[in-house]
Formats: C-alpha cells, structure tokens, sequence
C-alpha cells in the first residue's frame, strides 16, 4: 500500500484513524476546519482537545492549508459528520481519486447513503470505501487491541486499506458489502440512545439485551431492504458495533440516551457532551427512510418520536410494550 494518506476531519475519530495510519507507516497528514485546534496539534503534536492521551507518531503531521493537506497523497480519508460530508466531497472535486470515509449515518436531506453521496458528487471516483465498526477512538489512540471492517468498490483497495491500517494490536476485515456496513453504522447510532435511556430509566439488563437483538432485526430488515447482504450484520460492522455502542459509556448515543432518561433536553445534552452525537439526526433520517421503503421499524419509530417529536420515553415504551405478540423472525 502507499504511504502518503490525507485525513480530512480532526475530531476524535479523525485524529485516532490518522495515529493509526501513522502507527502501521504511512506518512499521514491531519487537516480540520478548526484552524485554533490544527494550529495547537502543529505545535503540541497531540490533539489534546479530544485525544489528549495519544501523541502523535512521527510520520503524522497537522496540516491547516487545504491544498497542501491533500497534495501529493495516495488516498484520502475523511472523517466528519454526516451533514458535513457531501460538502467536504464538493470540495475535494476531481482530487478524489481513490476515497475512504469513516463517516455513519444517511444524509437528512437526500435519504443517501454515504456512497451514494459519492457517486453522486464525484462519479469519476471509482476507488472508495468506507471504514466502521466496534471501535472507539480513545482506545485505538492508545493503541489498544482493535478489529473493524473495511469495505470498498473492490477487493484489491479493501485490502490495500486493511494493510495500511493494520498493526499487531489492530486488525482490519474487508468486505465488498458497502451498503451493509454504511447501514450498520447508521442504525446503531439510533439503537445506542435507546439502550442509554432503557439503563437511565431502571429497566434493567434483560430490557437492554432485548432491545439490542430486537434492534439487530430491525438493522438487518431495512439492510437488505436497501440491498445489503444479511449476514454483514452478524459481523463487526453490524452486532459488533452495536453491542459496543449500546453497553460502553464512551459512546456519546448512549449517553445522549442516559441524558434523556435524567429529563434533560437533546440540546443540553448536546451541550454537555460537547461532540456532534451521530444518532440524533439518524433518528431522522433512518426513520424517514425506512417510511420511503415501508419498512416497519418499531423501535425506531418510537425513538424518532422521543429524540426528534419530543415525546416522553415512558409514553414510547408503552406503545412497544403493547405490541401484539409474533414470530421472533418478524
């Protein structure tokens, strides 16, 4: 795999991705909007507003200039919010020529998945791939042990990506299964605010293990409903992720969720989290989604009207509580 790789998005994520490309070799450059945050990481060599526990290896640099960011590179990663993600493709126009994104969740606007996106902005780019899976910043930035998926337009730069992620502590899976990783990786962001509002409230643990199997069944219904293979989501990129982000803290759904069930407002928790929270918008656009393909998505549902219609979580339990009784196929 070549060595020269542009990292567009300095959060967490971004700057954890960028210390692993570096970790496996790669000369790494990490470019962000926040000029005040690139300036401190040229100087400090450490993102200390987000990853302030994981310095940066040699061969990663900050870089404020856009052009000379993404000047010169083998490939280029972005990492940013999903309502951040077709402008920074506009952007980078005919400079993507093989892409790689670790954004989640569908666009509000368009329904579209990140590739879509893609393939409507640049359909000349015909490399691409998206990064996701069971991963949390903080640990990959500390270099702890790490799996995730990888799944590109082809097998041979699924591979190349995998090799130039990989490291003894970190292994990288691929897969040609984009539109089931890209779903995996919207969905569970919704299910996660509804594990952290299940724990807030007392529900308990047989609640929460019920509302993570039943949300599998709802990833999976509407995955192959927009052409996914099922069996993506029995893997890293579907139960992996989501058992991880509805059963750990350092996800910021679940904590949206926990701030919920407290009876604080989704803007308050935003603002005490103080990171973008991916779930809330796909609230939207998953439920929206899944109206347009007449996908029945229960949980969902409900979870659309306590994140987004503002109606209170006890209210939305009793509606999935008095569901009739089915076939647990269903």
């Amino acid at each position: 795999m070549s060595s020269s790789i542009a990292v567009l998005g300095a959060g967490s994520w971004g700057t954890a991705l960028a210390i692993q490309l570096a970790r496996s070799g790669a000369v790494v450059k990490i470019w962000g909007r926040d000029t005040a945050l690139i300036d401190h990481m040229v100087r400090d060599r450490v993102n200390s507003r987000y990853l302030p526990d994981a310095p940066f290896p040699d061969s990663l640099s900050a870089e404020p200039d856009w052009d000379k960011a993404i000047a010169d590179t083998d490939f280029i990663l972005v990492s940013v919010p999903s309502h951040s993600f077709r402008q920074i493709l506009e952007r980078l126009g005919t400079d993507a020529k093989r892409l790689a994104w670790a954004t989640k969740g569908l666009e509000l606007s368009s329904g579209l998945l990140p590739h879509q996106v893609v393939a409507e902005v640049l359909p000349e780019c015909t490399q691409y791939a998206v990064l996701s899976g069971p991963t949390f910043a903080t640990e990959v930035g500390q270099g702890l042990p790490t799996a995730m998926s990888v799944a590109a337009s082809t097998e041979a730069f699924a591979a190349d990506l995998a090799e130039a992620l990989s490291t003894p502590p970190f292994r990288a899976y691929t897969s040609t299964d984009i539109v089931g990783v890209e779903v995996g990786g919207a969905v569970k962001n919704v299910i996660a605010i509804g594990a952290g509002l299940a724990d807030g409230l007392g529900f308990g643990a047989n609640a929460r293990i019920a509302l993570i199997n039943r949300g599998l069944r709802e990833m999976t219904r509407l995955g192959v409903a927009m052409g996914a293979n099922s069996e993506t989501f029995l893997g890293l990129a579907g139960m992996g992720d989501l058992v991880l982000t509805c059963t750990d803290n350092q996800s910021r759904n679940r904590r949206m969720g926990l701030a919920l069930a407290a009876g604080k407002t989704v803007a308050q928790a935003e603002e005490e989290i103080q990171q973008v929270v991916e779930g809330v918008a796909a609230a939207r656009a998953v439920h929206e989604q899944a109206q347009r393909l007449k996908v029945e998505l229960p949980i969902i549902e409900q979870l659309y009207r306590v994140v987004i219609e503002g109606v209170p979580a006890a209210e939305a339990v009793k509606v999935l509580l008095s569901r009739a009784t089915g076939p647990e196929s269903e």
